[in-house]
């Protein structure tokens, strides 16, 4: 386990709003020492930072793999060849690349999603229908040249994607597995705290599909407009909003409200339009060369970790839902007194012990600025241990987002705390 003692970490908090840094979560992330603004769009992930990315990635895995995907990696340079072959290489038609040259002069792309690449790479390994399906998926670093930055870990130039690929027999096996991905979404956002907030929106499906699906989470601080049928947990993007749209899902205008929104996920059948072009074919039962039906399905871990630090905080700071903080409880002495020290000491051991992850703020500072810290890095429990209550064997407790205070003994504070 990583050493959670802070005299020890490498996490300096601030009390003051970064000057250059326009969005709320970012703030937030860079007072509570979570992550570091390299320039704007483009953040750095510290020690806190970093373990609140890995469990949202990981919540994430875990459906992925539950549903038969394979975890992958695949690269952030981009040979440009597969992307001329379906015509995105063109800035006229992807117009958020970041492109540069090799030393010898050719140039090569920064990778905004991996449909092109990873098309191109499986035709030496598919051959027959005996072959499919195959449901990659990878956590990629994504780069793209956004006009504005200004939104945080929410909209960033640089961020961390979840994108999974189908490649299919037919379009008929592609619609079970699009399905089992809605299901798989939903769970991931009942898990992230956020699934009564997050519903399935009905988006444009472009050339090969009626529709495609959002994931948008209703929010203040959100960029895009849905409008909302509450009772059904389902919403239509604005630019799908028609009367012939809306009498075909069953909607009415009556019945649905308009809401500000953030997108934390889509998913996209794009069909034969990459596995054609690339000239990614199998052979059937019957011996015909067919094209492979492709789609594929995005969640971004930085964004929904950037929503997550905006859309739950307070006055005094983050507010992490217990699977998602850097750490499930922070430990404060409220003095260096030895018999103190040796308590916390113990009781440091024995959560460690218990599987329960912990921060004990063993800094020789003043209580308050300890509380404070506590408060601000959104660490869900927090336990004091003073000299009077130590008398009595019990510490004192505060859920973060309670302002009830109790004392309890150890097995009453691990009770709580699971």
């Amino acid at each position: 386990m990583v050493n959670m003692k802070r005299s020890q970490m490498f996490v300096k908090t601030l009390r003051e709003a970064p000057s250059d840094e326009v969005s709320k979560n970012a703030s937030l992330l860079i007072r509570a020492g979570f992550i570091s603004k390299q320039m704007a769009g483009v953040y750095a992930y510290l020690p806190l930072g970093k373990i609140v990315l890995d469990n949202i990635v990981q919540i994430i895995r875990d459906e992925m793999n539950a549903i038969g995907g394979e975890e992958i990696q695949m690269t952030v340079l981009q040979n440009p060849e597969p992307w001329q072959q379906s015509g995105r290489w063109n800035d006229n038609v992807m117009d958020c690349w970041f492109k540069t040259e090799l030393k010898n002069g050719s140039k090569i792309g920064l990778a905004p999603t991996h449909e092109e690449p990873l098309t191109a790479s499986l035709i030496p390994f598919v051959n027959s229908y005996k072959d499919l399906p195959f449901y990659p998926y990878q956590f990629q670093t994504k780069m793209r040249n956004e006009i504005r930055a200004r939104s945080g870990l929410i909209r960033g130039r640089e961020f961390l994607m979840k994108d999974l690929y189908s490649f299919s027999r037919d379009e008929a096996e592609h619609d079970e597995f699009y399905k089992k991905v809605i299901q798989a979404y939903e769970r991931i956002f009942d898990k992230l705290g956020i699934g009564d907030i997050t519903y399935k929106t009905f988006a444009s499906g472009g050339s090969f599909s009626k529709f495609s699906h959002e994931f948008q989470s209703i929010s203040p601080i959100g960029e895009d407009t849905v409008y909302l049928a509450k009772d059904k947990k389902l919403a239509v993007n604005t630019e799908v909003c028609t009367d012939e749209i809306l009498a075909e899902l069953g909607l009415s205008r009556d019945e649905l409200t308009e809401e500000k929104a953030v997108e934390v996920a889509n998913i996209f059948t794009f069909g034969s339009k990459y596995s054609e072009p690339l000239g990614l074919y199998y052979t059937d039962e019957s011996g015909a060369r067919q094209p492979i039906f492709g789609g594929s399905y995005g969640i971004g871990p930085s964004r929904i970790m950037g929503f997550l630090a905006e859309h739950f905080a307070d006055d005094k700071g983050l507010v992490w839902p217990d699977n998602i903080a850097p750490t499930k409880v922070y430990l404060i002495n409220i003095s260096n007194d030895d018999e103190i020290v040796k308590f916390c000491n113990s009781l440091y051991d024995e959560l460690i012990e218990r599987g329960i992850t912990v921060i004990w703020d063993d800094r020789d500072v003043r209580p308050g600025e300890k509380f404070a810290d506590a408060d601000l890095m959104g660490v869900p429990h927090r336990v004091i241990v003073s000299e009077k209550l130590i008398s009595k064997k019990q510490v004192e407790y505060k859920a973060r987002t309670l302002d009830i205070v109790e004392n309890l003994t150890r097995e009453t504070l691990f009770a709580k705390i699971n």
